[in-house]
């Protein structure tokens, strides 16, 4: 069965850490990329993080450096470990694997199967 399953949502405040995980059952060795998308409220979804199948990762400009994706095969979890939360960070937060030809992997057009998403948000 594949799905893809987000956890580790909340609310924190500005200058906190939290780590979004998501199972991704089935998915490790048949994806060409998976990544971490937002969409806060009023906003159009946008990609935060992407990491393809050699594990080259893509990061929107507002998270770098604050932000890490990464990937564990034998697992099957996605991460984003986020750090130095801005308010400006809430959003409900989507993991998305693509499963066709590869590409750039960076709009969300590019994927095939999403998660239901995990709510994070920062508090000032």
């Amino acid at each position: 069965q594949v799905q893809l399953v987000e956890s580790g949502g909340g609310s924190v405040q500005a200058g906190g850490s939290l780590r979004l995980s998501c199972a991704a059952s089935g998915y490790m060795y048949r994806s060409t990329c998976m990544g971490w998308f937002r969409q806060g409220s009023g906003k159009e979804r946008e990609m935060v993080a992407r990491i393809d199948s050699v594990g080259k990762t893509i990061y929107a400009d507002s998270v770098k450096g604050r932000f890490t994706i990464t990937k564990d095969n034998a697992k099957e979890i996605l991460y984003l470990q986020m750090n130095s939360l801005r308010p400006e960070d809430t959003a409900m937060y989507y993991c998305a694997a693509r499963t066709v030809y590869p590409n750039t992997c960076t709009l969300p057009t590019d994927y095939n199967d999403w998660g239901q998403g995990t709510q994070v948000t920062v508090s000032s």
